[in-house]
């Protein structure tokens, strides 16, 4: 096979050697085919090779190095396998599951064969089952690390690698790069070693650990004889998006007494295509159409809408007889005041006590938290470092006492049952908080407004910046942010810039005096500008997608009502919005 003019002759030789190499022909002929019809796809699939992200892998499913695919599944395994097998312990275990999207089954099953294949004993999955889950059942299985095969809420074409280590957490420093490294030294799909289905490493796990889950979150309750007395009287009205949460969250709600759910039938059905949606992503407004049709023709008081591995979970509550939905840093910052305020009248707050959010989360988390003379400690973006702050404390004598924990983009854990973002638990501590107000005859988001006007206002915002898919993209990224580190905005939208946190260098920069002080969090490529009206703006390439992130928040302490408020909030937001769109043209 001759290398086209226009394709690069090292990339030509990653083509070729899939051409040459033992792959199945289905592959080769696809290959051909871009080849030939489309060699600007065939580069993008073949410049280069997946790498860990801020999640394990994930990425559009086809033929390629940069893509997911049964050989790309592989080389990931055989790096986990060759790291765990590095640590010298026998015998090795390791869990497994998978959730709706196309592919998922089998790749769940091919790396369950790679495993055997190296000696190490597989736990899988029989049925798909949410990503917390997964975190759950390896602690409660006692395993060396997990794998969930899913790309959360991205698009039908993508699909996921997700590595759990044995605390149930997602993997970070020295695993992750670990893995990383063991990858590097495999030069040959011929380095993998792969046993078959019937190899007798290969456990198939049935529906048995849903008893153990449920049984784990069940001591979470706050008020579980109210719950079961008069949960009934809450109606919820629920959508899964063709995904994984329909296996656990209908149960754990009736296991705490919540029993009227109205389910978005359609949407239930698990289905790799998500018919209904265009993006099975709960942040988004359009995304809740067909949830908020039921939640009003079922005179439900809320809604839950999970997305498709049910770790995010978006709310839309019924309040003065109309829909409103409610942001993640909203959802958070509800069970946090709730948590902190029962607790505290059950004298059960821990003098220790301890909330984890991200540095993009809202900051009313931490004005709650230091209220009721609690820690609220901040890390860096990704779920994966909360679960690592747990296991830390956990394993660290006079440590804080981890409460609660959640991120601005849906993702919510009550608890240390799992490590991992938990839909299925935000959506039994949610529907208690909501009978709880309901008695008083109030809603979540009565709560919300009582919560400004103890704390101030609290305003965020998120813009994504898209940059085209491949090598160009990045390049475009790294530039971006290259620029911006040499020439530092001295103002935003008017506003001074008090001082920058560099996450990549690890310092803040006073910007007046130019004094620099270390910051105690790893490194990541993240800038973050606190401006001198109290807001704050911060950018970040997103680890998974070819777009940079931008963070917004704004505060008022005080206005003449909530609407004035929050109106007060949102021109500052729009205000930002509008100066960084030029700033970062």
């Amino acid at each position: 096979m001759h290398a086209q003019p226009s394709i690069d002759p090292a990339i030509m030789d990653r083509v070729n050697t899939w051409l040459t190499g033992p792959y199945d022909e289905s592959s080769k002929s696809e290959i051909r085919s871009l080849l030939q019809n489309n060699p600007e796809a065939l580069v993008d699939a073949f410049y280069t090779d997946l790498t860990f992200g801020t999640g394990g892998l994930r990425a559009l499913m086809g033929v390629g190095t940069n893509r997911l695919n049964a050989y790309t599944i592989q080389i990931a395994t055989q790096s986990l396998a060759n790291y765990l097998l590095a640590q010298k312990k026998c015998p090795l275990s390791v869990l497994i599951g998978f959730d709706s999207r196309h592919h998922s089954k089998e790749f769940a099953e091919e790396t369950a064969r790679v495993f055997a294949g190296n000696g190490i004993h597989v736990y899988l999955l029989e049925e798909l089952r949410p990503t917390p889950y997964i975190s759950f059942a390896c602690r409660e299985k006692k395993c060396d690390a997990a794998v969930m095969i899913t790309a959360s809420h991205n698009p039908k074409e993508y699909n996921g690698y997700k590595v759990y280590w044995s605390d149930g957490a997602q993997v970070v420093p020295p695993h992750d790069t670990g893995i990383i490294a063991e990858g590097e030294k495999l030069s040959s799909i011929t380095q993998v070693k792969r046993s078959t289905s019937e190899d007798p490493l290969i456990e198939i796990v049935n529906s048995s650990l849903d008893v153990a889950y449920l049984k784990a979150i069940r001591p979470l309750q706050h008020f579980p004889e109210q719950n079961h007395k008069e949960g009934h009287t809450l109606q919820i009205a629920y959508t899964s998006f063709h995904g994984t949460g329909i296996t656990m969250v209908p149960k754990a709600l009736k296991d705490w007494g919540f029993t009227s759910i109205h389910t978005v039938d359609v949407q239930c059905i698990p289905d790799g295509d998500f018919p209904t949606l265009s993006f099975p992503n709960p942040e988004y407004k359009e995304t809740l159409k067909l949830g908020i049709d039921k939640l009003i023709s079922s005179h439900s008081d809320i809604l839950f809408a999970t997305d498709p591995d049910a770790d995010r979970m978006g709310v839309v509550v019924m309040h003065n007889n109309a829909p409103t939905i409610l942001t993640g840093n909203e959802t958070a910052a509800i069970c946090v005041e709730y948590l902190c305020e029962v607790m505290t009248e059950q004298d059960t707050l821990p003098k220790n006590g301890a909330f984890v959010t991200t540095i993009v989360t809202t900051e009313l988390l931490k004005a709650i938290a230091e209220h009721y003379h609690q820690t609220c400690v901040e890390v860096l973006t990704g779920f994966k470092y909360i679960g690592e702050k747990i296991h830390l404390w956990e394993t660290t004598p006079n440590s804080p006492h981890f409460i609660y924990g959640a991120e601005e983009s849906y993702g919510f854990l009550l608890g240390t049952h799992a490590r991992d973002k938990d839909a299925i638990i935000a959506a039994c501590l949610l529907s208690e908080i909501a009978l709880h107000k309901k008695k008083q005859g109030k809603t979540l988001v009565d709560l919300l407004h009582q919560i400004y006007q103890r704390y101030g206002f609290y305003r965020e915002a998120q813009v994504s910046l898209p940059f085209h898919a491949g090598k160009a993209g990045m390049d475009a990224m790294q530039a971006l942010m290259a620029r911006l580190r040499a020439h530092l905005p001295q103002e935003i939208a008017g506003q001074s810039v008090l001082y920058v946190e560099d996450y990549l260098k690890a310092t803040r920069t006073h910007l007046k005096t130019g004094k620099q002080e270390p910051l105690d969090l790893p490194t990541s490529d993240v800038l973050l500008f606190r401006l001198n009206d109290k807001s704050k703006v911060i950018i970040r390439p997103s680890g998974t997608e070819p777009k940079v992130k931008v963070y917004l928040s704004a505060f008022v302490k005080e206005a003449p009502s909530i609407t004035d408020g929050l109106k007060i909030c949102d021109a500052k937001i729009e205000h930002l919005t509008q100066a960084l769109k030029n700033e970062l043209r």
